[in-house]
């Protein structure tokens, strides 16, 4: 099963760059550092996403130890680095569209 970049993704990226800061709230993952579309590739293959939690793609770190990833249909879940596995992960989002609209951005 391929996991694809949500075109919402791309569209975020174009028009605020790769946003890093807090979603307001407490909600999860409180904080996010968004990946360039050209990072992503590398980066999964670093982690070794496809190895220990196929089915996923990640897309930004939490700056704690966490990663954001998309599922094959675009939802947004949190896995941690060390024990990551499909069953570890959390859902946060049932989009990115959805996650984005927590992002606090600078006016």
């Amino acid at each position: 099963m391929e996991v694809n970049v949500p075109v919402e993704y791309s569209i975020f990226l174009a028009q605020h760059g790769a946003f890093e800061g807090f979603v307001a709230g407490d909600d999860m993952p409180g904080y996010v550092e968004l990946w360039s579309l050209e990072a992503i590739e590398g980066n999964n293959r670093e982690i070794e996403i496809a190895e220990y939690a196929p089915g996923f793609l990640a897309f930004a770190g939490d700056g704690g130890g966490e990663v954001l990833a998309f599922d094959s249909v675009g939802a947004v879940y949190m896995l941690p680095l060390i024990g990551m596995a499909p069953e570890s992960a959390v859902k946060v989002a049932d989009c990115f569209t959805d996650l984005a609209a927590r992002f606090e951005l600078a006016a």
